[in-house]
């Protein structure tokens, strides 16, 4: 099979390293991938909204199946775009149609979708510019913190947490003047709720669905969880909390419901399903304290959570894709590797604010050589060739790979145990260098 995925982060490094792995692929391109998506595959010129260039691409090269990683292409519709061509009709998108990536493209939507089939969510209500007092008065009936969240797209930024009422109404008549421009012309007022977060992925061909390996991710800066939110600095998987009595909620409470109500809905869904959930610690009217609660939905694998969850399957992935495409994924294995995955994400200095590109980064082949950054033995639990090094923002310049982002350089390792795992990462990490590179040296720490 030739596949072409798209995307070029730290994710679709790692959906690249394991599609790659497949005895199913002839060829793997990625459009536009980066620097290490290169060693596992060939690279494209392409944007992954680029629908004609991707059109005229696929056909060119002769491509059987399309794996979209981010959502921006899904929510602008490519999956239909493809439908409704003859000449690509018949090659399948791992991803939703565009009725379906409004689950993520619009939070008031898919609160509402939560509502309308019993999913457990957080209280919340929606409001424009055409019932500003309406909203300020709900803040009013809130306990703080004070969630905000614009309801369309603003690349992870849309969400703000903040803590006295007076603040909050001076954000939400922000936000509904623009601050995030068209996506916050709505914005979703939501009660706070407190707990200790979970990401769930759920691959689906819109009848039947696998529960993947659940992770969680760490979007601070800081260590111990503070300053600005990220992408991301890190996973873990697997979730000590997310034993099986939880997660068998998880699977009836949310997962099948929400897979029943898109059916139920007529919108065609083939593709990831994240769930961001969270644990709740008290009782809401809604679910009781430690119960899984969904905080939102993304139409897509999250990053840096696929850094961590591809390394703990153990089928071939491309299989599952194909029965997703097929319709026949129940019928497809999927078995998950039960080692500990903590994945470490360096950073250029100075993000998620202002930071700067095109510094030379050294050490990647290093990694596995069975010794810390200072020549001494790897420590106790850590065996040699378990990390592996996934590119985020990165690109090639005059042969040499150099940063080209916030997020550059995800190093992902197995271990016997967390602490293992995270062992081994922080050693590994520590070989790599760039100008400013930083990275939290606590993932995983709070489990």
């Amino acid at each position: 099979m030739k596949l072409l995925l798209l995307g070029s982060g730290g994710r679709e490094h790692a959906l690249a390293w394991k599609i790659a792995q497949s005895q199913k692929i002839e060829k793997l391109f990625i459009a536009p991938g980066n620097a290490g998506t290169a060693t596992v595959g060939e690279n494209v010129p392409l944007k992954a909204d680029d629908f004609e260039g991707i059109r005229t691409f696929v056909l060119a090269n002769a491509i059987d199946m399309v794996v979209v990683g981010p959502e921006d292409p899904l929510v602008k519709g490519i999956y239909d775009y493809f439908r409704q061509d003859s000449a690509l009709a018949a090659i399948p998108v791992i991803g939703p149609s565009k009725a379906g990536a409004v689950l993520e493209g619009s939070k008031d939507f898919a609160k509402g979708f939560m509502q309308r089939h019993g999913i457990p969510t957080a209280a919340y209500r929606s409001f424009n510019g055409t019932n500003i007092e309406e909203g300020l008065r709900f803040l009013e009936t809130l306990q703080p913190p004070y969630v905000l969240k614009a309801d369309g797209l603003c690349a992870g930024k849309g969400v703000l947490i903040v803590p006295t009422l007076d603040e909050a109404k001076r954000e939400f008549r922000g936000m509904l003047d623009g601050m995030f421009g068209q996506a916050s012309a709505t914005v979703v007022v939501e009660e706070f709720l407190s707990g200790i977060e979970c990401s769930v992925f759920v691959l689906t061909d819109g009848e039947h669905y696998k529960i993947l390996p659940e992770a969680k991710d760490y979007k601070r800066i800081g260590e111990g969880d503070t300053g600005l939110n990220t992408g991301g600095m890190g996973s873990v998987s697997p979730v000590p909390f997310a034993d099986a009595a939880w997660m068998q909620k998880v699977e009836e409470r949310i997962v099948r419901p929400t897979i029943a109500g898109l059916k139920a809905e007529g919108i065609t869904y083939k593709g990831f399903i994240f769930l961001g959930l969270i644990k709740v610690d008290r009782d809401y009217a809604y679910a009781k304290s430690g119960d899984p609660v969904v905080i939102e939905y993304n139409v897509r694998m999250g990053d840096p959570e696929t850094e961590s969850v591809m390394l703990r399957i153990q089928s071939d992935l491309v299989d599952l894709l194909e029965g997703v495409a097929q319709g026949n994924l129940h019928e497809r294995t999927l078995v998950a590797d039960p080692r500990n995955v903590v994945c470490v994400m360096m950073v250029s200095g100075g993000y998620p604010e202002k930071y700067d590109k095109g510094y030379e980064i050294t050490g990647i082949d290093t990694v596995n050589n069975g010794q810390t950054a200072d020549g001494q033995p790897l420590p106790p639990g850590c065996s040699r060739d378990e990390s592996v090094v996934f590119h985020a923002g990165t690109a090639m310049n005059d042969g040499k790979v150099v940063t080209a982002g916030g997020r550059v350089i995800a190093v992902s390792s197995y271990g016997d145990s967390k602490d293992a795992a995270l062992a081994k990462s922080f050693t590994e990490a520590a070989k790599i260098q760039f100008e400013k590179k930083y990275f939290r040296r606590d993932i995983g720490a709070d489990l």
